[in-house]
């Protein structure tokens, strides 16, 4: 290490007389910069409450693309004219303070280093960094209280010398992938919440109810046999506001969602002895956001149910179950599992992308993981990568790792994972990406107390149908979570730094400022089989795939791992080779 990079690690440099940024003006890869460059703008002083941050790297995000298709539109633009007031992408970053206003100097200091959060909120409100604030593509920006005051306190995250500059980027996308095996359903009936339990005549189960049920604001019973009746009565409260409706159709289920929520939903729903598809798909639209559906019976239904798979990834709808006759027993965490089955068998749908590698990834370094990993792919060059990364990597955790194309072979997936799988099938399956029939085929191919994770999200009221028999037979698992938090990208941090987790190996492709905006288009072409990452204080550095460094880059490609992994002694060459202090 040369006193170049050490000066750069240090943050002391002189500033340059002006930073370069690639600001977005309206929907369209062509509204990214100015006549496709970044524009040139002074470097602001940071007020008392702000900080001057250098910009070291940032990671691609195949989740822009809806924001560059939509532009102001964008849910999180709220309708902005960004020809007036431009937004900037990449909330994938990793920053360096460079000044530090008067009113934060007992906070940050300067030459500090930060991992952002990008998942903001303000007053309950989503303001995003990289979309409602503008983002990381830019040499030098300011932070102040939108950042560092927000509704969780300051959504970044102070950093040791421990971590590379593409690896602290990466700990953002890396976290939604943990976020994705951590419990983000609720899991019991909610304090103060609505409950609406459905029985069916002539039941006569005689069902218990071990647990709490914290006082509802209402209950709604229909068809509910009078010994539950009084269970539910007993449970909830004296004082709880309770309505019967019986003999309800699922025709009239919603008006009962107008009539007693103001069309806001049911927060927790109990069906009894469930035996009819068509009742469960229409009375589960009336689940709220963060709602539980639980099923309680012992004979499967008549068929597999639509359920709204868009719900399950952003709204957290949890369905929950269990045979009865304690109608409590389906709650809790020790019966809903989150993460990866130990020594089972795990697929991967869409696992040549970028974060369907990182998932692979995880998989295979998880202490106490799964066995077997699958990963499917129907793009040949990106399953052939995702082989080359991974093969030497499985072999060295104890772990069986298998590959396959359903568009390229005569044997389906369904028959592939049960061959696989002695005819048990997949103890879980992760689809990564966004198409509801693929999340459908991959509940046919679950073992019977499996887990399907939907890591991709569709619009809601996109329906997939699932078996929901599953669920209260067998315990079967349906998640999905969007975005990461705080302690999320601090977990990933913390398995960064212990050895535990590579956030390198994502790194496919890097380049520098003048390349952001290939960078975006190659990411949304799928290029590359991983992660495009700029590095915005390097000039000169057009994008490249890592194996193409031997031939253009020798001193650079000199420093990659074994199977050209990305390394912080690459970026410490680039920053020799590029970079040019004041």
């Amino acid at each position: 290490m040369t006193n170049k990079y050490e000066l750069y690690r240090t943050g002391q440099a002189p500033l340059p007389g002006q930073t370069w940024a690639w600001n977005m003006y309206g929907a369209g890869i062509e509204n990214i910069g100015r006549d496709g460059r970044p524009e040139a703008f002074p470097i602001p002083d940071p007020a008392d409450n702000q900080l001057l941050v250098r910009v070291d790297s940032v990671g691609m995000c195949f989740s822009d693309v809806k924001l560059i298709k939509q532009g102001g539109a964008h849910p999180k633009l709220y309708n902005r004219n960004l020809a007036e007031e431009p937004t900037r992408l990449g909330h994938e970053a990793a920053l360096t303070i460079i000044k530090v206003g008067k009113n934060l100097q007992d906070q940050y200091h300067a030459g500090q280093r930060l991992a952002i959060q990008p998942d903001i909120y303000q007053n309950g409100r989503s303001t995003a960094y990289g979309y409602t604030i503008p983002g990381g593509l830019t040499q030098y920006h300011l932070i102040g209280p939108e950042v560092l005051d927000a509704d969780d306190g300051a959504y970044v995250l102070p950093l040791t010398d421990d971590l590379g500059y593409a690896e602290t980027a990466l700990t953002e996308p890396w976290a939604c992938v943990e976020a994705s095996y951590t419990q983000r359903r609720r899991l019991q009936p909610k304090a103060g919440g609505r409950l609406w339990v459905i029985g069916q005549p002539g039941d006569e189960t005689a069902y218990t109810f071990s647990g709490e049920l914290p006082a509802p604001s209402l209950v709604v019973l229909s068809d509910v046999p009078e010994g539950v009746k009084a269970l539910i009565r007993q449970k909830a409260g004296a004082d709880v506001e309770m309505f019967v409706r019986d003999g309800l159709r699922p025709s009239d289920f919603p008006a009962l969602k107008a009539e007693l929520t103001n069309d806001e939903g049911i927060d927790d729903i109990i069906m009894l002895a469930p035996h009819s598809a068509e009742w469960v798909s229409e009375a589960a639209k009336l689940t709220a956001f963060r709602g539980t559906f639980n099923l309680v019976g012992d004979a499967p239904l008549d068929g597999p149910v639509q359920i709204d798979v868009g719900r399950i990834h952003y709204h957290y709808t949890a369905y929950v179950g269990n045979p009865g006759p304690d109608i409590a027993a389906s709650y809790g965490e020790a019966r809903n599992r989150c993460d990866l089955r130990a020594g089972g068998a795990a697929v991967f749908v869409g696992a040549g992308g970028p974060m369907g590698q990182m998932h692979v990834q995880r998989a295979i370094e998880l202490k106490n993981g799964p066995n077997l990993i699958i990963a499917t792919e129907v793009n040949d060059m990106r399953l052939a990568a995702l082989a080359d990364r991974f093969a030497a990597l499985a072999e060295a955790n104890g772990k069986q790792l298998l590959t396959f194309n359903p568009a390229g072979e005569e044997e389906s997936l369904r028959d592939f994972v049960l061959n696989a799988t002695d005819q048990i099938g997949a103890d879980d399956v992760v689809v990564c990406v966004p198409v509801a029939p693929l999340m459908a085929e991959a509940g046919t191919y679950l073992a019977p107390d499996g887990m399907l994770v939907l890591f991709a999200g569709v619009p809601n009221g996109t329906m997939a149908a699932l078996d929901m028999s599953a669920v209260y037979l067998h315990n079967a698992q349906f998640t999905g979570t969007s975005g990461s938090a705080l302690a999320d990208q601090a977990m990933v941090i913390a398995k960064t730094v212990s050895g535990d987790l590579s956030p390198n190996r994502s790194v496919a492709a890097v380049g520098g400022m003048e390349a952001a905006r290939d960078g975006v288009a190659a990411m949304m072409e799928g290029r590359y089989p991983g992660k495009v990452v700029i590095f915005p204080q390097i000039s000169g550095l057009p994008l490249m795939g890592l194996d193409e460094l031997k031939e253009k880059y020798p001193a650079v490609a000199a420093r990659l791992a074994d199977g050209d992994v990305w390394t912080a002694e690459a970026e410490a060459a680039l920053v020799e080779t590029f970079w040019q202090p004041e």
